[in-house]
């Protein structure tokens, strides 16, 4: 059987001392920067309803949101058990695990807050930073590939990889095919959406299509990527991914619903 070989990724860029900076860290970093830059330039674009300073201010908020939602939503999501004995453990963000559901429920909360406390329409606010996600998205996978984790199931396709860790099968390499759904292709199709001002006036769309796009993306990736060992496959073969999808794609279709009708 045909197999690639993992490449010799080292997940630390460089080490001084104790101090070390990895490739998943500067992908949120990257993300984060990438993102805040986009969003400056899409609020330019009519209605023009938030300001440089509103989207400049919202960047530590944001961060916050992503590291305390990703990292709680993961403790809660797909090792409730295991840090319920060790609540402490949750602090230890450089031994891995984040949540990206975790991670998006804290920056709405962030944005929920930010935008009552700055008098802003929420779902204006929330339009610009949809169609920024996906870069950090892109990116954020492209680090669990370099990482070796969360790969894929078992699979005899051409392009099959061989994890260090995931056992010598060969292995769908998943992280990629969530880089370019819920990445690549959720950006281009979100950018080209909101060049149209008739989009950008109808508040919530852009937010819509983000919620359905990724629940659809998540939810096909999900059919190849290995479920968490901790937690395996439910209901029906289902993954814990699929099922933390629905809602978002649920409110997706709403969000999308309600722009068209007030037009």
């Amino acid at each position: 059987m045909f197999a690639i070989a993992f490449p010799a990724f080292d997940p630390i860029i460089v080490q001084i001392g104790p101090f070390a900076i990895r490739w998943y860290a500067l992908a949120y970093v990257a993300g984060l920067i990438l993102g805040w830059r986009y969003m400056r330039r899409l609020a330019h674009r009519p209605p023009q309803a938030v300001s440089d300073l509103d989207v400049d201010d919202f960047l530590v908020w944001a961060t916050l949101g992503v590291v305390l939602g990703g990292r709680l939503g993961y403790a809660l999501f797909y090792q409730p058990g295991y840090f319920a004995q060790d609540p402490l453990a949750i602090l230890e963000v450089w031994r891995g695990g984040m949540s990206f559901h975790g991670g998006f429920l804290g920056v709405v909360i962030a944005c929920l807050v930010y935008v009552r406390v700055r008098r802003i329409p929420f779902l204006v606010f929330s339009d610009l930073l949809a169609v920024v996600t996906p870069i950090g998205l892109l990116l954020g996978r492209i680090a669990n590939f370099i990482n070796g984790e969360l790969w894929g199931r078992t699979s005899d396709v051409p392009w099959a990889v061989v994890f260090p860790g995931g056992g010598p099968e060969p292995r769908h390499p998943s992280q990629l095919y969530e880089a370019s759904l819920e990445g690549i292709v959720l950006l281009v199709v979100l950018s080209l959406l909101a060049r149209s001002e008739k989009v950008r006036r109808r508040h919530g769309l852009l937010s819509g299509v983000f919620l359905l796009g990724y629940a659809l993306a998540r939810g096909l990736v999900e059919q190849f990527r290995q479920p968490d060992v901790q937690i395996g496959f439910l209901l029906g073969g289902s993954t814990m991914g699929q099922w933390l999808s629905l809602p978002m794609a649920a409110v997706g279709v709403l969000l999308i619903v309600r722009a068209r009708v007030r037009g």
